[in-house]
């Protein structure tokens, strides 16, 4: 398995299209410094961190600080949850038709995770061109 396989190419497209139309979601990039954070770390701490922050801080059915429990600064995959609607239960619930108020399934908390890291993965590969 690998990353992107939870989610498939035309659902892909419509999230983005989703995304696209929204005035601050569509515009989120990664920087030079995020860039930096991934190389010098290694891809795979980012897929350890992205699990991490989905289970965590997403997960359960009522999170700490819904709406603010992922900030905008201070690592690569808050920018990424951002950027993919994938940063509260609100906006999951609005962006991925996952429901709030039920904690996330294994199912759900991968296909997130698989979502935020496809992100983090097209970014990257576009800073390189």
């Amino acid at each position: 398995m690998g990353i992107g396989d939870k989610i498939s190419d035309k659902d892909w497209k419509v999230l983005m299209d989703k995304i696209a139309e929204s005035d601050y979601r569509g515009e989120i990039d990664l920087g030079e410094e995020e860039i930096a954070y991934i190389e010098s770390r290694g891809f795979e701490m980012m897929v350890r961190h992205a699990e991490d922050f989905v289970e965590r801080r997403l997960g359960p059915a009522n999170p700490r600080n819904e709406g603010r429990q992922t900030p905008l600064k201070g690592h690569p995959l808050f920018l990424a949850q951002h950027a993919t609607g994938a940063n509260s239960r609100g906006a999951l619930a609005e962006y991925h038709s996952i429901p709030e108020g039920k904690a996330l399934t294994r199912e759900q908390i991968d296909y997130v995770t698989d979502v935020v890291l496809r992100w983090l993965t097209e970014r990257l590969e576009a800073h390189k061109n």
